[in-house]
């Protein structure tokens, strides 16, 4: 960073007609955004088998997850066994979802599943202080079936209900799920971004390697979790 990583500075007219070049933009990417939403809406869906999970309480079927809703979304948190901090980004991203309640109203339940063993993959919900309902496909092939397999990456997949039948309706990974993140969303509002090498940035502004400023499992674990 120089210490001249500033923006121009400019009179008020000069400003606001920047602004309104840059929410022309804006606008035409949130229309895309609402056609590729209805693009999703219209994907065809696949029949998923009877899979049985792990629980809090024991075995769960897949369908169980839903608790009576009609949608599910699934989080598929990436596991390192034997590790006591586990993924930071899937750490950091969880941590954010603390009042899921409001999807109850869209007939809808968002829950976590990693191929951690249950009892491990509890006492890190403990430890990091996350608030969402936990299982564990590590008995189970459910997760190498839709893209989150042992020693894999991290994933979202979408699930409707029709009775005890449960279809796949959607699926993204890596740089997809920043969608459901308010973090990236915030940080790009900023004037430096998020300050990673591969953002294209001024001359000047501050950079460095990607990932850096992530918070890390620990202090997340220090701000949220059962001994903050």
């Amino acid at each position: 960073m120089t210490a001249k990583a500033l923006p121009s500075v400019v009179d008020a007219d000069t400003w606001q007609r920047e602004l309104e070049a840059l929410r022309a933009r804006e606008k035409a990417a949130t229309r895309e955004l609402d056609a590729i939403a209805a693009q999703r809406r219209r994907l065809p869906m696949v029949e998923m088998p009877g899979y049985t999970l792990e629980g809090e309480e024991g075995p769960v079927r897949l369908v169980d997850l839903f608790d009576g809703k009609k949608q599910l979304i699934v989080y598929h948190h990436m596991w390192f066994p034997g590790e006591r901090w586990q993924c930071p980004g899937c750490t950091g991203f969880t941590s954010q979802f603390t009042r899921l309640e409001f999807l109850a109203n869209y007939d809808a339940r968002f829950v976590i599943v990693t191929q951690g063993p249950i009892g491990e993959a509890l006492a890190y919900k403990r430890r990091v202080g996350n608030t969402m309902a936990w299982y564990s496909t590590a008995n189970s092939p459910f997760g190498a079936d839709v893209g989150a397999p042992p020693g894999g990456g991290f994933a979202v997949n979408v699930f409707l209900r029709d009775g005890d039948t449960v279809y796949r309706t959607w699926h993204t990974g890596g740089r997809g799920t920043e969608q459901l993140s308010y973090s990236f969303a915030l940080i790009d509002l900023l004037p430096y971004g998020r300050q990673e090498e591969w953002q294209d940035s001024p001359e000047g502004w501050p950079q460095q390697p990607t990932y850096s400023r992530w918070t890390t499992a620990e202090d997340i674990a220090a701000l949220y979790g059962q001994d903050a």
